[in-house]
């Protein structure tokens, strides 16, 4: 999700109309900073085997999965379904509910699998910190990603909105910021400021939400590209070319440094970390694997007409009480928990108060036709 406010004295955030029936759900999370990112990190299981979309346990399991998620999805209470497992090792089909279900309408296994149930509310999309670095405070160029960022313009019908310039890939030669589409490229309507999201456009740092809505306070440091990921790709993601001296070359993320140049698939159990606006240095664990998640939308950055989006093949994270993502976390690279060179494994953009979705890197790459910069 991105993170949005009223400008001037006002400071209130506010939520689309999507999810303003659903606060109690996700934006209590919201509003919590200055996370330990340490104590952020949940008690993870560990397996002697490797977890991921490799292994033939959890091949059969998704296969399973697949095969029933049509229609599951056909339910309106049900938001979506992952491929998972147990504390005791064992696969499960996890189902992620808008509100709790009657025990008596719960299937408890499909095929022979086990249904664990999950009350995530509906899951939006993340455009809105912890210890170390404070992303949301202007930089010295060249500046350093896991930073607040957004379209120099997104400020429409009395709200300014933002998110976090992740991380840096090259495409054909040119280093790109990435981050979402829903921070970047989102507007595409003129209807609360006369205007859409165009090639060329400017992007901050900080963004909106971090200079009273004020652009003039912020820093033009990278171009948009106009590629618009969506309503057609299975990814939310969006670059924007770095204008020159303005971002660090190495693609150096705050409190996480950098990153290598090759990726990693996710697996369950996974110890991830990230870097972002709101909720800063976090980490947590991989908890679902080849998810179909519908995740609602707005066409600009408030009063724009909802919509929802039904991704597949999506990483699903532990996020309770949205301590590992929340309002304006949206555009955060996700990595693995080592100290050095971590590899990225995707990029986050959506959740709830229980759950964090991220876009495999794999597909974000493939679909900009990108790599990541690092070591």
């Amino acid at each position: 999700m991105r993170k949005r406010q009223r400008p001037l004295s006002f400071r209130l955030i506010a939520l689309s109309a999507a999810v303003l029936g659903l606060s109690a759900v996700y934006w209590t999370g919201c509003g919590s900073e200055n996370q330990d990112p340490v104590s952020s990190a949940p008690n993870r299981t560990q397996f002697t085997e490797t977890l991921d979309l490799a292994n033939p346990r959890v091949q059969a399991t998704m296969a399973v999965q697949d095969r029933h998620t049509p229609d599951l999805m056909q339910d309106n209470n049900v938001v979506g379904t992952a491929t998972g497992v147990d504390d005791a090792g064992n696969m499960v089909i996890k189902v992620y509910l808008r509100e709790p279900m009657a025990r008596d309408l719960q299937v408890e296994s499909l095929d022979g699998i086990v249904i664990q149930y999950e009350v995530t509310g509906q899951i939006v999309a993340m455009k809105g910190g912890g210890g170390g670095a404070d992303p949301k405070l202007i930089q010295t160029p060249p500046i350093k990603l896991g930073t607040s960022g957004g379209w120099r313009y997104d400020l429409a019908n009395g709200y300014c909105c933002g998110g976090t310039l992740g991380a840096l890939v090259l495409k054909g030669g040119t280093q790109y910021v990435l981050s979402n589409y829903h921070v970047l490229e989102a507007d595409i309507v003129s209807g609360g400021n006369s205007r859409v999201a165009t090639a060329g456009d400017p992007v901050i740092q900080p963004g909106m939400i971090d200079v009273s809505c004020n652009a003039a306070n912020a820093q033009n440091v990278a171009s948009l590209s106009g590629i618009k990921s969506l309503p057609n790709s299975n990814t939310d993601c969006a670059i924007a070319s770095v204008l020159s001296g303005m971002v660090s070359t190495t693609g150096e993320i705050l409190n996480v440094g950098t990153i290598s140049a090759t990726t990693q698939a996710a697996s369950l159990s996974q110890a991830v970390k990230k870097m972002g606006r709101t909720t800063g240095l976090t980490r947590s664990s991989v908890s679902g694997l080849n998810a179909t998640i519908s995740v609602a939308y707005e066409n600009e950055c408030a009063g724009g007409s909802a919509f929802t989006k039904t991704y597949t093949g999506q990483i699903v994270i532990s996020n309770s009480g949205s301590r590992f993502l929340a309002g304006g976390d949206s555009g955060s690279l996700m990595v693995q928990d080592i100290t050095t060179n971590p590899r990225a494994v995707g990029l986050l953009f959506a959740g709830s108060s229980s759950s964090a979705i991220a876009n495999p890197i794999g597909h974000v790459l493939s679909f900009l036709g990108a790599t990541m910069v690092g070591n």
